[in-house]
């Protein structure tokens, strides 16, 4: 049976199978190739032969060809922006070009531009009307794979209602918006009137030498008013662009308010033109039970006229009107580093004239001359008196945190530069400030920890404060902590030096304008 001749086949030895192995060579097979497709005639095996078949014709040789994936353009590279102020400056070389904040935040996909081919998308803005438009230009479009970007959108989302879609419309703008500054602000309440840098200069026309003078004033209105909130709307541009993390305000709000820098000249026969130099927008807030504070939530003075004391100008005339109309105190939403140093100046020059905080300042400052500060973080005995914060609130309207900042660099000017000891007391009281303000009041204390964690855009300025139970033996979280010990140090000297490069820029200043 098939059974009793395969049982007994199966049992062989293994030296059996060995000695047949040796008696009969392996034998070698040879398979054919195959291809993925069952179907001869499919575009992979014709492929196959047009590539490999050596008597085809070269011109029907079929070639193999990749598309290339669009990695598309990001907003920052491909888009200019331009401030004009007639219509000969548009499209030409030399027109004045501003530095805005980050473009890449109104294009979806990080900020990238997809499916054009050279693309150029200059933007003008009017300081006339301040209307908008945008030339887009590129060689081509197609969609590599990503789409092809909608820009009329994203457009729209920088530029709102002052885009203009035509370019003949916008250059008829210069002619028609002419008056458009001097008939929003012909209502409103002018606070202060000074008279400019180029008084009785002379016009460009050589043949008819005209005199006029140039005044900057400063004009308060009611952003809910029409004509002031369509100013403000055409300005929402100029914001977005300029002012890193801004956004707008709401127009019909009330308590609102916006205070124009402008710069008017006249002649004999009148004012011939009015020009805006930058505004500030103000919320009024009420405090109980019968005040009010002032938080100024954006300052833009227009890059052409920066740097020329515009900005200054604005923050003295806030200040004057909390001062006059009693208000609680003024206070900055998020300042910009460049407004936190014009405000500091400002707010700088005011307390060194206020008599009642002159001998808490000599105190502390006699201290820092005769004594040793201690290295070890301990409370700070350098603060104001809490009657001198009082007093500055009540008379001066500065809020309890900027008078901190202004305190330091006020006991700067009341020291010895030259004594070293002096100075390396100060650099103690710095740090202690500095370290006061990541962790609290309570910095001595031994259970609280400063931590760093990790965050997705900045690893090395990242602190968390840790306080541990009481059943969390501290020798434990000693030992979790000590590899961050040097970077946290390191990280907080980076912090005082720049203080202290800060403290002596405008202690600089100071001087030098007294």
């Amino acid at each position: 049976m098939p059974g009793e001749t395969l049982l007994p086949f199966l049992s062989v030895s293994l030296s059996t199978l060995n000695s047949l192995i040796s008696i009969f060579p392996p034998l070698s097979f040879s398979f054919p190739s195959f291809s993925r497709s069952k179907n001869p005639k499919s575009p992979e095996m014709g492929l196959k032969q047009a590539l490999t078949d050596p008597n085809m014709d070269p011109k029907k040789r079929r070639r193999v060809a990749f598309p290339s994936i669009d990695v598309g353009v990001e907003a920052n590279e491909c888009i200019k922006i331009f401030l004009v102020s007639c219509k000969e400056e548009v499209g030409v070389e030399g027109s004045f070009q501003i530095d805005p904040v980050d473009l890449n935040q109104f294009f979806d996909e990080d900020g990238k531009i997809f499916g054009y081919k050279n693309l150029k998308i200059n933007i003008f803005l009017s300081t006339i009307s301040f209307h908008a438009y945008a030339d887009v230009t590129f060689e081509s479009s197609s969609d590599g794979g990503k789409g092809i970007t909608d820009l009329k959108p994203a457009l729209q989302k920088i530029l709102g209602e002052s885009l203009v879609v035509e370019k003949e419309e916008f250059l008829q703008t210069f002619s028609s918006g002419v008056d458009y500054i001097r008939n929003v602000i012909s209502n409103g309440e002018v606070l202060r009137r000074e008279a400019a840098k180029g008084d009785n200069n002379k016009s460009n026309n050589q043949l008819e030498p005209e005199s006029f003078t140039v005044e900057h004033q400063v004009i308060r209105m009611a952003v809910n008013s029409m004509s002031v909130g369509e100013l403000y709307c055409r300005l929402v541009p100029l914001v977005l662009l300029l002012v890193d993390g801004s956004s707008p305000i709401d127009v019909t709000d009330p308590r609102w308010e916006i205070y124009l820098a402008v710069e008017s000249k006249s002649n004999d026969q009148g004012v011939v033109g009015i020009k805006l130099l930058g505004f500030a927008a103000v919320y009024r807030f009420y405090y109980y039970p019968d005040s009010s504070r002032l938080r100024i939530s954006q300052v833009l003075v227009l890059p052409p006229y920066q740097g020329q004391g515009h900005g200054r100008l604005l923050l003295e005339v806030l200040n004057s009107v909390a001062l006059s109309e009693n208000v609680y105190d003024v206070t900055v939403e998020e300042p910009s580093d460049h407004l936190q140093h014009v405000r500091t100046i400002v707010d700088m020059h005011r307390l060194l004239d206020f008599e009642p905080i002159k001998q808490a300042i000599i105190s502390v400052a006699l201290h820092l001359k005769q004594g040793n500060l201690p290295k070890k973080p301990s409370k700070l005995q350098s603060d104001p008196p809490a009657t001198a914060v009082e007093d500055v609130r009540r008379s001066l309207k500065i809020n309890k945190k900027q008078f901190l900042q202004c305190w330091e660099i006020l006991i700067y000017l009341e020291l010895d530069h030259s004594d070293s000891n002096c100075m390396e007391n100060y650099r103690t009281l710095i740090t202690d400030r500095t370290r006061n303000d990541i962790l609290g009041k309570d910095t001595g204390v031994a259970e609280k920890q400063l931590i760093e964690v990790p965050n997705d855009y900045d690893h090395e300025m990242t602190f968390v404060m840790f306080c541990p139970s009481d059943n969390v033996k501290m020798d434990k979280i000693n030992a979790e902590v000590e590899g961050n010990q040097v970077t946290r140090e390191e990280q907080l000297k980076q912090l005082v030096d720049e203080r202290m490069k800060e403290i002596m820029e405008i202690a600089q200043k100071i001087s030098l304008n007294r």
